[in-house]
């Protein structure tokens, strides 16, 4: 079977890719098996993507890993979860570092269990010279939470005067975001059915092409991910511009 890869546009990658890695749970309900057993092959998937995206040189991967409303759910599960997550930032520091990935970490972090935080941590600080593919994990993350925290800091800073109000503008507002550091994302995909953006970069979401797919998150693999890029590449990506705008600049650039 040919690969879709082929058909790909390498001169029309996304530089950053978000990916909502939804439907763990359902797979594994449909296989008759725990939640638990779900996010367990879910991690295969992040494998398997992180290794793509990497393959095609795309600059910056970002994956919803568990959102701040994911703590409400059952204990065991949000244990087991957390566990896991443990587990595999453990076994992947090594794979990280021989691929040149460079791992960040986006979300309150202090409400990760201690150990949890301390694992992370080393990770950070062992991949923290690479400089190949950027990997954001969105850990405990929601994006109102960003935008409220990013909010109060602006508030404080203008109460210390090291912010003037009428001074403040989209610039001033993205560079209090967890994600000050990266661009945009141009693709945001979502796995498992659902349409919906579920709290999730809001704000850094405003022009990016979303793309929804039925596939379970235990199922997702490289040609899904080529799939997903070839339909970002059909598309014209206007940024409130006309088509026949777009087309004049292409025409002249």
């Amino acid at each position: 079977m040919s690969s879709l890869k082929a058909k790909l546009n390498m001169e029309r990658l996304p530089r950053h890719i978000a990916i909502i890695m939804d439907g763990n749970g359902r797979w594994a309900q449909e296989k008759g098996q725990d939640r638990l057993y779900g996010h367990f092959h879910g991690v295969e998937s992040v494998r398997n993507i992180v290794e793509g995206c990497a393959e095609l040189g795309i600059e910056y991967l970002t994956l919803y890993a568990f959102s701040t409303e994911n703590w409400d759910r059952p204990a065991y599960e949000v244990n087991g979860l957390m566990e896991l997550m443990i587990d595999t930032i453990r076994k992947e520091i090594d794979t990280l570092n021989r691929n040149n990935i460079k791992l960040h970490v986006i979300g309150d972090t202090n409400m990760l269990p201690e150990n949890a935080r301390k694992e992370l941590n080393e990770a950070l600080e062992l991949s923290s010279q690479n400089t190949g593919l950027n990997l954001i994990v969105a850990l405990s993350y929601s994006s109102r939470w960003e935008l409220v925290e990013a909010v109060k800091k602006i508030a404080h800073d203008v109460k210390d005067g090291k912010v003037d109000p009428a001074a403040i503008d989209q610039d001033t507002l993205q560079s209090y975001l967890c994600t000050s550091d990266f661009p945009d994302p141009e693709l945001m995909i979502r796995t498992s059915g659902e349409y919906r953006i579920s709290n999730f970069l809001l704000y850094q979401l405003a022009y990016a092409e979303l793309y929804f797919t039925n596939v379970r998150w235990p199922d997702f693999r490289k040609e899904n991910l080529y799939e997903a890029i070839l339909d970002f590449q059909s598309r014209e990506r206007r940024f409130g511009k006309t088509s026949a705008q777009i087309q004049s600049e292409l025409a002249n650039g």
